[in-house]
């Protein structure tokens, strides 16, 4: 497998990912803007997500949502939302930040901002922060990392799970321990 980035596939390792995530936070902070939450969209959101709460020492809510599952994830599909949004306590208001992996189309990122305002009337501001932002990207994201003029498609480390199944994981854990 050719892992070599180029115009139309960008490859990110895990420590390159977790470095990106720091300075997209970094980032944020810069820009003196203070949020009471963040809201992450699952799945790919998560992670910053999870990275950004520890950081900022604020509350982490989680709203799933979904376009991406044709063709083992490659192919975008309707958009799906979820009902609720996972949190500890409390419900979802003041100055929220939207945290996710990237915006592709920006379909995902519009219709959550438009379900925030309404559904939830406590929230007085959102802004958003995504580590990748596509030129093909119908909004721009307040907080962006990069900016990818020829949207390439972003090869992320998880997503080496995507194809692991249960029966797999003794083979798979094996990996690399003879070397």
């Amino acid at each position: 497998m050719n892992t070599t980035s180029n115009d139309k596939h960008l490859w990110v390792s895990w420590d390159e990912y977790h470095r990106a995530i720091e300075r997209l936070a970094l980032q944020v902070h810069e820009s003196g803007w203070k949020f009471d939450q963040i809201l992450c969209l699952a799945r790919g959101g998560v992670r910053p997500g999870d990275i950004f709460s520890r950081i900022f020492d604020v509350p982490l809510a989680i709203l799933s949502t979904s376009s991406y599952r044709e063709e083992s994830g490659t192919q975008q599909g309707e958009l799906d939302i979820a009902k609720f949004i996972t949190m500890t306590r409390g419900t979802l208001g003041g100055r929220v930040l939207i945290v996710d992996d990237l915006v592709d189309s920006g379909v995902t990122l519009v219709k959550v901002q438009e379900h925030l305002r309404s559904n939830f009337p406590d929230v007085s501001e959102v802004k958003s922060a995504v580590i990748w932002c596509k030129a093909c990207s119908v909004i721009k994201p307040d907080y962006y990392l990069s900016y990818l003029e020829t949207n390439p498609w972003i090869h992320q480390p998880f997503e080496e799970y995507d194809g692991l199944r249960p029966h797999q994981l003794a083979a798979w854990t094996k990996k690399g321990e003879n070397q």
